[in-house]
């Protein structure tokens, strides 16, 4: 059934909803996976996906693609330069940590305000270039006039260690006490593989031993 020119460009609920599947899946979904989810005919989806598609068109950066049976939300097609240099930009921005790096930045996350003296007493080592690095990539900052004296600064992290770590605040860390409730837990928890390995060495050993007697 196609949209009447009534409601051709009107979005009502199932539409918000199509759009919103097709948004968070990362492939395409065919018609029947969208009814059969929404319980709704697929004649009601294909007149959905139309006016989302006209929608789009009109005024909007994405567009809807028919691809291996399916519908997929894609960036518009005369979009593709503009889309294709800013991932080429955010792929230059992509931040690569080094374990040392990690663990300075949870000592300052955890500490903040805290000094460079304060930091390589925690860690026991030496930490001026591995502070460097976080500051170059905007993880961690300090005032601009903290004191001059460079075992004396006092530094703290970013809204960009926010955004790359997926936290609302600094609040949202997990507690040092979580921290160590996850370690137990890691330690504790059995490892599958070496459980498969006893599993099997001993039925080995039933089987020559079922053999022995035979």
């Amino acid at each position: 059934m196609q949209p009447t020119e009534e409601n051709k460009n009107t979005i009502g609920q199932i539409e918000r909803q199509i759009e919103a599947l097709l948004f968070v899946s990362p492939q395409p979904v065919s018609t029947a996976s969208l009814a059969a989810h929404l319980s709704i005919s697929e004649e009601r989806v294909e007149s959905a996906v139309s006016v989302i598609k006209d929608k789009f068109d009109k005024e909007s950066g994405l567009t809807l693609l028919k691809l291996a049976g399916g519908w997929q939300m894609a960036t518009a097609p005369d979009l593709t330069d503009t889309v294709d240099s800013f991932a080429s930009f955010l792929s230059m921005q992509r931040i690569r940590l080094s374990r040392a790096a990690l663990e300075t930045l949870a000592v300052i996350a955890y500490n903040q305000p805290v000094t460079m003296a304060e930091i390589e007493e925690i860690r026991s080592v030496r930490c001026d270039r591995v502070v460097e690095t976080l500051l170059k990539n905007g993880l961690i900052d300090r005032p601009h006039r903290d004191n001059k004296k460079k075992s004396m600064r006092r530094y703290r992290t970013t809204n960009k260690f926010l955004e790359v770590f997926g936290l609302s605040a600094i609040s949202a860390l997990p507690t040092l006490e979580e921290l160590r409730e996850y370690d137990s837990y890691e330690e504790d928890a059995p490892d599958e593989e070496n459980t498969k390995d006893e599993e099997y060495a001993e039925e080995m050993n039933n089987d020559e031993r079922r053999d022995d007697t035979a």
